[in-house]
């Protein structure tokens, strides 16, 4: 799994955590040594994958062909014959 990179300006969403949930957080970035931001980039990435949806310009392209049936392995149907 790849995160993606912040060459370009992230762009800020404000979420908001029960402190209890966020103290866990915090809690569990210091014991790995890691950031609230790459736990929660992390988790997002987890997210989106669990429902298939794609992370990238890139990935959404190769989706949206793969659904197209001029791409598909199967022989056309045949009608009336």
């Amino acid at each position: 799994m790849t995160l993606p990179s912040y060459k370009a300006r992230p762009r800020r969403k404000i979420i908001g955590f029960a402190p209890e949930i966020l103290q866990a957080l915090e809690m569990l970035a210091l014991d790995c040594g890691r950031s609230v931001q790459s736990l929660a980039d992390e988790a997002f990435q987890d997210l989106l994958g669990k429902y298939h949806r794609p992370t990238s310009v890139k990935d959404a392209l190769r989706e949206s062909t793969r659904r197209l049936p001029a791409n598909d392995d199967a022989p056309p149907e045949r009608h009336g014959t």
